[in-house]
């Protein structure tokens, strides 16, 4: 194992631009169903596509990263993964959509491998909690993202417009972040091929699976369910994702400091049932306010879930960080991407209400299942 000297303010870049992508695709749900005249099933099963991709390329992405290092990874998926989101909205074709955030899934996740990699080296390197602040870059990302939809959208620019302009941002921040990354990896067996085993592994994919399921459906349902179930207008209606990502933010960006005097398998519990304490005000809300109180609510519940389980994924004895990380990624992307789709299929056959309620038992029982994980310091 060798010492690297990855740039901080290169991996912040990196996990700046992941998460102002997808708060441009999130921003943009409402956009594609109109643009495309699909129901929220097609809606729900073009999110699960996303999600195949997701998952087949985080099968290959500690080959990828051990062979070629993370840098080179990450230079060539920060140029991929703006480009197919900024495709969504050319012609009309459901099948164009379903092939664009195909690749985007499968880009984007070993993109999301290959930075996370970066932060695990950085924690290690500097024996401190690092990665909830690069996790809170993430949410801030998705914060500034979506506020910037929301504001350019009310100033009357084009949907098309704006999504090439926020794609071309976001190619060149994570070109720069790219940039600022060494080439090789801490540790060796980056190259290993994928299995997900059993024990710890295993039962930190289940529950990033919980947390990533109730992430994926803010991401992909709050903008759409704030305009259609609350009468939001489409400016108004995409402060959703910010006001959920921008208390994620928050969250992580003070997570170092309280994961360093709580216990893990504590932190994660209570994160749960805040996470699952906020989804029912957002859908008990009279309102739009009180429906984005809610949702801030679950970012800042669902804020640590995932640098926790990432940061332990890393650190598990024989298995390399790469590996470790994309096997917890894996199965939570099943959740992220499968759960999203499941929602649109309630949502078809009763309403997003219903369908958004699978959001808080979801949450109660990744509450109930953390209650014997990660414990110890």
């Amino acid at each position: 194992m060798r010492a690297l000297h990855h740039s901080p303010a290169g991996v912040r870049a990196l996990f700046l631009a992941a998460g102002a992508l997808f708060a441009t695709w999130g921003v943009h749900v409402p956009t594609v169903k109109v643009h495309h005249g699909v129901g929220e099933q097609a809606l729900g099963l073009a999110m699960l596509a996303m999600g195949v991709g997701a998952c087949l390329g985080l099968t290959q992405a500690g080959r990828l990263i051990g062979r070629w290092g993370p840098r080179t990874v990450l230079w060539v998926a920060a140029v991929i993964s703006p480009m197919t989101l900024a495709f969504l909205l050319i012609g009309h074709a459901y099948a164009l959509v379903v092939a664009m955030v195909f690749t985007f899934g499968l880009v984007s996740s070993t993109f999301d491998v290959a930075m996370n990699v970066a932060a695990t080296d950085l924690e290690r390197q500097s024996r401190r909690p690092v990665m909830s602040g690069f996790h809170g870059m993430f949410s801030a990302g998705g914060m500034v993202g979506a506020g910037f939809g929301a504001l350019a959208l009310q100033a009357g620019m084009t949907p098309l417009h704006h999504l090439w302009l926020s794609c071309a941002v976001c190619l060149l921040l994570g070109c720069w972040g790219a940039s600022q990354v060494q080439s090789g990896c801490e540790g060796d067996g980056g190259a290993a091929s994928f299995t997900v085993g059993g024990g710890a592994l295993a039962f930190m994919g289940v529950l990033a699976a919980l947390g990533l399921l109730c992430e994926g459906a803010m991401y992909d349902w709050s903008v759409l369910y704030l305009r259609q179930e609350q009468g939001a207008a489409p400016g108004q209606a995409a402060w959703a994702y910010a006001s959920f990502s921008g208390a994620m933010a928050a969250g992580r960006f003070g997570g170092d400091w309280v994961r360093a005097r709580l216990d893990a398998g504590v932190l994660l519990r209570g994160s749960a049932l805040l996470a699952a304490c906020g989804m029912g005000v957002a859908l008990g809300a009279p309102g739009a306010f009180w429906a984005l109180i809610g949702f801030a609510l679950v970012g800042l519940g669902l804020a640590n879930v995932v640098p926790l389980l990432f940061v332990a994924a890393g650190r598990v004895p024989g298995v390399s960080p790469a590996h470790g990380i994309a096997v917890v990624s894996a199965m939570g992307y099943l959740g992220m991407m499968g759960g999203p789709a499941l929602i649109g299929v309630v949502a078809q056959a009763y309403s997003l209400k219903v369908a958004l309620a699978q959001v808080v038992l979801f949450a109660l029982i990744l509450a109930a299942a953390s209650r014997r994980a990660l414990a110890g310091p």
